[in-house]
């Protein structure tokens, strides 16, 4: 009785009931007293809530339960599916933040995003694949001298519970890296395969802006789980985001949203929205691509003095409309990787 009610439990996601997903563990009852775990596909799932409260109201309904204590755990599924791998073999999801062009503060919702998934329980890590311009140590507030794990490989940086390695530990502030292409594409392998990250939930790329040898590399060396892309509401930006979704396309890995930034502009004076960059470009290309619109992210001082600072605003300012903001998309990625997973496996 109690397995059938729970039947009536959807997760609007998957659009499945949450028995049939495989989601109730532990189901124990005793003198009318009922307890079991709901199992969710990722901690960073946006219906969490929703489903604890239908879940809680259809047990209740019951006849005989006069208690239900119910426990949200979380197993994040994996874009791998069993399969071996040679390169990061331990991580379950491999996620790219792209851009066609750069300005777009790609680093910074790369940042903030990683982040957001650890703050909802996630295992992360973070990679800083700008091998030219890389910024994810300054607006991380980290430094770090790479140090041997033994057996050729490297240790990566730990900073606020998140596993990070970048070539910006590896030059000198006042240093330029100029090298050609192969140089590029044998630094991403040696990030990828030489780098101790252990297991991780999700694995953050930020990559450099364009479609270039850095792209190339990964889309060629590793099961991407699905690539994010950044851009801005200005028609020059989502002009050159569309070569970068129609590049991924072409080289069969998917893309699993696209984000606005720099989407509005809050008057501190008066509270009122001003679209300064224009407005509805982001969601009109996610409609032509059929890929989804995972949010938009407000162009304010705040994320923008605690990037320079080096203190992310999902860290150091976890009460703002801001970290609010980027939670949400976090959340929505998660969302769309679990959507993802559950249908290769189906496909499977």
């Amino acid at each position: 009785m109690i397995l059938n009610a729970l039947r009536k439990v959807i997760d609007p996601d998957l659009h499945a009931d949450i028995v049939s997903l495989g989601f109730i563990k532990n189901l124990a009852l005793s003198d009318g007293r009922v307890s079991f775990a709901i199992e969710l596909t990722t901690p960073a799932c946006p219906a969490k809530d929703k489903l604890h409260e239908e879940a809680r109201q259809a047990v209740s309904a019951v006849p005989g339960v006069k208690e239900v204590n119910i426990k949200m755990t979380s197993k994040v599924t994996s874009t791998k599916d069993g399969r071996e791998t040679k390169l990061l073999p331990d991580v379950k999801n491999i996620i790219p933040i792209a851009s066609g062009k750069g300005g777009v503060g790609k680093s910074t919702v790369s940042v903030n995003i990683a982040l957001a998934l650890k703050r909802a329980g996630a295992s992360v890590g973070l990679l800083d694949a700008d091998i030219y311009g890389p910024s994810v140590p300054q607006i991380m507030g980290v430094s770090y001298e790479p140090k041997a794990a033994g057996n050729d490989m490297i240790l990566p940086a730990e900073h606020h519970g998140i596993k990070i390695m970048s070539m910006g530990f590896f030059t000198q502030q006042n240093q330029a890296v100029i090298w050609r292409g192969p140089m590029l594409g044998k630094m991403v392998e040696q990030f990828l395969g030489s780098v101790e990250w252990g297991s991780l939930d999700y694995l953050v790329i930020d990559l450099p802006p364009g479609t270039g040898d850095v792209q190339l590399t990964l889309c060629q060396s590793i099961p991407l789980t699905g690539a994010v892309i950044v851009s801005t509401p200005q028609d020059v930006a989502l002009n050159v985001a569309r070569r970068a979704i129609l590049m991924f396309n072409k080289l069969n890995a998917p893309v699993i949203g696209i984000i606005e930034n720099m989407s509005y502009y809050v008057c501190s004076h008066c509270g009122e929205k001003e679209r300064i960059f224009g407005e509805g470009g982001v969601a009109k290309a996610s409609r032509e691509f059929g890929i989804p619109f995972l949010g938009e992210i407000p162009l304010t001082t705040s994320i923008r003095e605690k990037s320079d600072a080096g203190k992310p605003v999902v860290i150091f300012d976890p009460d703002s409309e801001e970290t609010k903001v980027f939670t949400a998309i976090s959340e929505n990625i998660a969302a769309q990787i679990s959507i993802q997973n559950l249908a290769e496996k189906k496909r499977k």
